[in-house]
């Protein structure tokens, strides 16, 4: 481990129905993906004044919100901060917000996401020791089969026992 900075490998490609269950336990996580996570990491999300407020608050969407890397510097899009109702200050609540990586982090991100068919989504949003970060990961997007597979009807235990 570097600094703040955690990287972990996910068992999600053997137990890929897994994936939606762990993620969706922050109240401020994706819910529903689509997605075979390979990889994660943990960034740091820069934030402007009442943004803070708003996102300890729990105002904040990741839905439909995804990370490139542009320029040799990692960012968000997408994301949703709801305004805090007591500021002063207009700002965007769907503008790009910078993640904060190591560079070595960067260049291994950028190199994974030339293959085909995968992507950076963000997983969930927290705060660790008072500074807000984001987890980031390394997604292939599931075919309509895979999907189906993973649905609650699939399991064994949701299905409804005959008479």
């Amino acid at each position: 481990m570097i600094g703040n900075h955690h990287r972990r490998r996910d068992v999600s490609v053997a137990f890929p129905c897994l994936v939606a269950a762990t993620t969706s336990s922050s109240p401020i996580a994706r819910r529903g993906t689509n997605y075979f996570i390979l990889d994660s990491w943990e960034a740091g999300l820069v934030l402007h004044g009442s943004e803070v407020k708003s996102l300890r608050e729990g105002h904040a969407n990741l839905q439909d919100s995804y990370a490139r890397i542009e320029d040799g510097e990692a960012w968000l899009f997408g994301m949703h901060v709801a305004p805090y109702a007591f500021s002063r200050g207009e700002l965007d609540p769907v503008r790009r917000r910078k993640l904060l990586l190591h560079q070595k982090e960067i260049s291994e991100l950028w190199h994974k996401t030339q293959e085909k068919g995968l992507t950076l989504v963000p997983l969930r949003v927290y705060f660790k020791d008072g500074r807000a970060k984001v987890e980031i990961g390394l997604a292939k997007g599931k075919r309509n089969y895979d999907s189906a597979r993973c649905s609650p009807s699939a399991t064994p235990s949701a299905r409804p026992s005959a008479p």
